[in-house]
């Protein structure tokens, strides 16, 4: 652990060991592994696109910290914060990112806009992504370890043009939930007519 090259101590409040140490904490094996890749995709993609690696690394790797709390966590939060109660009819495939990142915020120290709306905005999107927030979903879509039907033509548009990718995965996200008959959180909605359709 010691080797790599951040250590994220400029953004959170806790080095990268004393980070992945909380990590596995609330995630298992698989989830923790999935995070470590993203980490390393999120760098991979922040060098291409000429933005601070450091910063999209850190985004990457906490992206699923809150993945798999207990859904009083989440609720809490929501409450406490006085969220759209609207979150609470769904559930942690939105919670983890829309409201997890205020756990990472209390209990990890981290605190820089950039990495909070990256994790805040990566299942769901959002109209205005910065490069970080395209960085970390477009990161935790091709990771190394995703192997669905079109994941190839995903990273090959990724590294071609981040925002294209980001196109292809909001547009592909929705019909999937769309096909699946699941309902789609409004800000999901608001953040495909900008994405995708062009909205402003």
């Amino acid at each position: 652990m010691n080797e790599f090259k951040y250590n994220y101590t400029k953004y959170a409040k806790m080095n990268r060991d004393e980070i992945l140490t909380e990590m596995q904490k609330h995630l298992n094996d698989e989830r923790f592994q999935h995070c470590l890749r993203v980490e390393q995709t999120a760098i991979e993609l922040a060098k291409e696109n000429d933005v601070d690696p450091e910063i999209a690394g850190l985004a990457g790797l906490v992206h699923d910290y809150a993945k798999q709390r207990p859904n009083e966590d989440f609720i809490k939060v929501i409450v406490d914060h006085h969220l759209d109660p609207d979150l609470l009819n769904y559930g942690k495939a939105i919670w983890h990112g829309y409201v997890g990142y205020l756990l990472i915020q209390a209990e990890l120290g981290i605190n820089d806009a950039r990495i909070l709306n990256a994790v805040k905005y990566h299942t769901i999107g959002a109209p205005d992504m910065d490069k970080y927030a395209q960085i970390t979903y477009m990161a935790d879509f091709i990771e190394p370890a995703r192997d669905f039907e079109g994941v190839q033509e995903a990273r090959d548009i990724t590294h071609e043009n981040l925002w294209q990718g980001v196109i292809y995965q909001n547009e592909n996200t929705m019909k999937f939930l769309i096909g699946k008959n699941k309902a789609i959180y409004p800000a999901a909605i608001v953040a495909y007519n900008a994405i995708v359709a062009g909205l402003k």
